[in-house]
């Protein structure tokens, strides 16, 4: 595979929203070492021209989102400083091709965390606090038909995050036992716990750190981890509402505008 011309065709798909066919239906085959050579090579780009990293996001940690999408194993992509909105804007919809948005249980870090040997008690004393947090993502891919090698060379289908406010100690609440209900247009239309994420969120944490430890790459203190989603991946259509409700962790929410409307 050639991982330079393959970054180059994603990231001209995501700066002209026009989706590409699945890297793996081509002739070459594309393991998952090129994958994440291929996300890397786009995020390095993005830095030399002043982006900067905010955090990392884990995808693919629940068996909802493992079933949904036909895979088994979690993967990961960066969160850059353009990638991080507002819950008091609408966010644009025309910045995506396909988005849909989860949510989830986000980690700010005190600490750096290295791998490998990264464990959950090791993620619980690194972090500084944690909130509710929604992701959007979004497929470079057409239809989001990808298979595993896809997503991950796709920065993980990464695309934005919002954080909620509300900030408790990670050692002052059961976070796997945290109830989340989501509300669509002020309607229930989702419940999860957040055991729902590996059996407990910190777990998705701790195989990040080691994962990215085999490319050199250390959780810095002061970035944020976006743990995985608690339940599905949700379409996003203009003038939709969602908010989640994460009980004792606090409230999220969005809502998307087009070009041109008050965002």
């Amino acid at each position: 595979m050639d991982i330079q011309k393959a970054a180059s065709r994603l990231a001209q798909a995501e700066q002209e929203k026009t989706p590409i066919p699945p890297l793996t239906s081509g002739a070459e085959a594309i393991s998952v070492e090129d994958a994440y050579g291929i996300q890397l090579l786009q995020i390095q780009k993005k830095l030399q021209h002043g982006a900067q990293v905010k955090g990392l996001k884990i995808g693919l940690t629940s068996k909802v989102m493992q079933d949904m999408f036909n895979v088994r194993t979690p993967d990961y992509g960066h969160v850059l400083d353009s990638m991080v909105y507002s819950e008091d804007k609408a966010v644009n919809m025309d910045a995506f091709i396909q988005p849909k948005v989860e949510f989830e249980i986000a980690f700010i870090l005190k600490e750096d965390l290295q791998g490998p040997g990264v464990t959950v008690e090791d993620v619980l004393a690194a972090t500084d606090y944690v909130v509710p947090a929604i992701e959007i993502i979004d497929s470079r891919i057409e239809n989001w038909q990808f298979k595993f090698e896809d997503t991950v060379a796709d920065n993980g289908s990464s695309a934005g995050a919002i954080l909620g406010t509300k900030r408790t100690s990670p050692d002052a609440v059961d976070l796997a036992g945290v109830e989340m209900t989501v509300y669509k247009n002020g309607d229930v239309f989702d419940s999860a716990k957040g055991e729902a994420v590996m059996g407990h969120p910190a777990k998705a944490v701790a195989w990040l750190a080691n994962a990215v430890a085999e490319y050199g790459i250390t959780l810095k203190a002061g970035y944020f981890v976006l743990a995985g989603a608690l339940s599905k991946a949700v379409p996003f259509e203009r003038d939709d509402v969602f908010t989640a409700d994460f009980s004792e962790l606090g409230e999220v929410a969005i809502s998307f505008a087009r070009e041109g409307e008050k965002v």
